[in-house]
């Protein structure tokens, strides 16, 4: 697996150029015109985590590689992308005429009430993509376009603007699929539950075989959360139905079949950094999960 693409990365890659104001941390943004970010001869984009937020209008036909998911997209979508998943995108006919923006989370820091990474889109285990029709579509061409008129302007209080209309996409989407995604804490044990999956979450995605999967049992969840292991349990089984043991091992599964499918790491590295001390129980722990070897996954 890549390590984490920086903006340097990304404008070295697509642009052969950096922006003379990126080494200043004032909260980057820039959007583009996907069409124009296509050199010749440019690498593949490659399944790695990037340091920087991503807002995305496809158009045509591709499938977005995110976390252990494949999505399928056929038409045009709205995709949001977070610098604590990996992802990468496929186009599978080569249409270039989507719309993108990217930004730093300091970007919005000193602006909104709640920090970015709590929106729906951007929570773990979300879907990033939010499929559009033809009015829809529209509207939200129609506010990048607004962008890229914008970022080229000398207006004084452009940034303000932007921050602006990339709020209003975003609220756009969140109407679009609101049933599922808009969830407030409504009591201790979800709030437990919340606290806990985030804290699941910070350890991947895992970016070398050197880095190491840490918190693997109820018990070192509910050391680091400060309370009783019980309590956690109870707390967890009351909220989701399933016990800690169980999301731990679903999400252990679930970057074990990222690492599989996008790595060229050896089963035995892949084991180490998961937290096994021995590949033989990696095996047992994937079968277990799957019903299929590590190996026998991989090739499928």
């Amino acid at each position: 697996m890549a390590t984490t693409e920086t903006l340097e990365d990304f404008y070295r890659q697509k642009f052969n150029w950096m922006p003379d104001n990126l080494s200043q941390d004032i909260g980057h943004f820039n959007v583009f015109r996907t069409e124009d970010c296509y050199m010749p001869g440019a690498k593949p984009v490659v399944y790695s985590r990037r340091d920087f937020y991503k807002v995305s209008l496809f158009r045509g036909k591709g499938v977005v590689h995110y976390a252990d998911k494949s999505i399928e997209m056929d038409g045009s979508a709205l995709v949001f992308f977070n610098p604590f998943v990996p992802y990468t995108f496929e186009n599978l006919n080569n249409e270039h005429s989507g719309r993108f923006c990217i930004y730093k989370e300091s970007f919005f820091t000193e602006m909104m009430r709640s920090n970015i990474h709590e929106l729906p889109m951007f929570a773990p285990g979300a879907n990033p993509v939010y499929v559009l029709n033809s009015e829809q579509d529209n509207y939200v061409f129609a506010m990048f376009e607004k962008m890229l008129a914008e970022i080229n302007s000398d207006y004084r209080f452009k940034y303000d603007l932007l921050r602006n209309y990339i709020t209003e996409l975003i609220h756009y989407a969140m109407k679009i699929q609101p049933s599922d995604r808009l969830y407030q804490h409504p009591d201790a044990n979800s709030r437990i539950t919340s606290v806990f999956t985030e804290l699941l979450e910070r350890q991947f995605p895992i970016e070398s075989p050197a880095q190491r999967f840490g918190l693997r049992s109820a018990k070192d969840f509910a050391d680091q959360l400060s309370v009783h292991v019980n309590h956690l349990n109870r707390a967890i089984r009351q909220t989701t139905g399933k016990t800690t043991t169980h999301h731990i091992m679903e999400r252990l599964a679930s970057e074990a079949k990222a690492l599989l499918r996008h790595t060229n790491w050896n089963v035995s590295e892949i084991s180490y950094s998961l937290g096994f001390e021995e590949p033989a129980h990696f095996n047992n722990f994937f079968k277990k999960q799957t019903s299929k070897t590590p190996s026998a996954f991989r090739v499928v």
